[in-house]
């Protein structure tokens, strides 16, 4: 069984993450922290999160955080184990295809709302990230999968904040809960690959949006999704045939 995660596969340490909350709404602050880690990939999948190790690093009792966590359980972001500690969800192929068939009808449903909303300023913004996201994949640091994942989030988030839909907002949310480990996953994994630009696919979606092009927007945030969930993909069946394999020669 895996330990509580202090330091994830990129090395960097993830009590930076969870700053100490003060007393007023407690319980809320709480979960909003441990959902924002979430989305923004501090964790990686298979992570074990413990009530007392989290109340120590948030500086808090134990209370708030055994809540925050049933809410995030309840939202499928995470799971529990029978030793009363939860975990992020393991990745499976079910799973990523569940989520990726989920995120791009949502998602792209938010992108053609969005697209008669978005102005100049908003384009200004989601280029900076793109440049932003660019500089942090070129620095090969061993805090990439954080920092690119939470640019990832500030970018998708910009556009679809625009759709001024308060109803499905929170189902994207839902769906960045729990995706925000694969995300993390594919950045470490693209940044061992190269090729492509990361962020091709966003250039892509802002010309789109820029032109006022629905289905273009549409086509671009799917081949960003499926970008990521196909590392994955590639590296589970990587892993598979190396079990495989190691199986017959056994």
């Amino acid at each position: 069984m895996r330990k509580t995660s202090e330091a994830g596969a990129g090395g960097h340490d993830r009590d930076d993450a969870l700053s100490p909350v003060g007393r007023e709404t407690l319980q809320d602050r709480v979960y909003a922290q441990l959902r924002n880690s979430l989305i923004n990939g501090m964790f990686d999948a298979g992570d074990i999160l413990r009530i007392v190790d989290l109340a120590e690093r948030l500086q808090t009792s134990t209370m708030p955080v055994r809540e925050a966590l049933g809410r995030l359980v309840s939202e499928q972001a995470l799971e529990s184990l029978p030793n009363r500690s939860v975990r992020v969800p393991l990745i499976t192929r079910d799973r990523l295809d569940d989520l990726a068939r989920a995120r791009i009808l949502i998602e792209g449903k938010m992108v053609t709302l969005a697209l008669p909303n978005l102005t100049a300023d908003d384009f200004a913004v989601l280029k900076q990230i793109n440049v932003d996201c660019d500089k942090a994949f070129e620095q090969h640091g061993k805090d990439i999968g954080h920092v690119t994942s939470a640019l990832n989030q500030r970018f998708h988030f910009h556009i679809y904040h625009a759709a001024r839909s308060q109803v499905l907002i929170p189902i994207v949310e839902s769906l960045w809960l729990q995706s925000g480990a694969i995300i993390r996953k594919a950045a470490h994994i693209h940044d061992e690959q190269g090729g492509l630009a990361a962020t091709n696919h966003h250039w892509a979606l802002i010309e789109a949006l820029e032109r006022r092009d629905p289905e273009g927007a549409m086509l671009s945030l799917s081949n960003d999704i499926c970008r990521s969930f196909d590392l994955i993909r590639g590296r589970l069946d990587a892993e598979a045939q190396i079990f495989t394999e190691g199986e017959d020669h056994g």
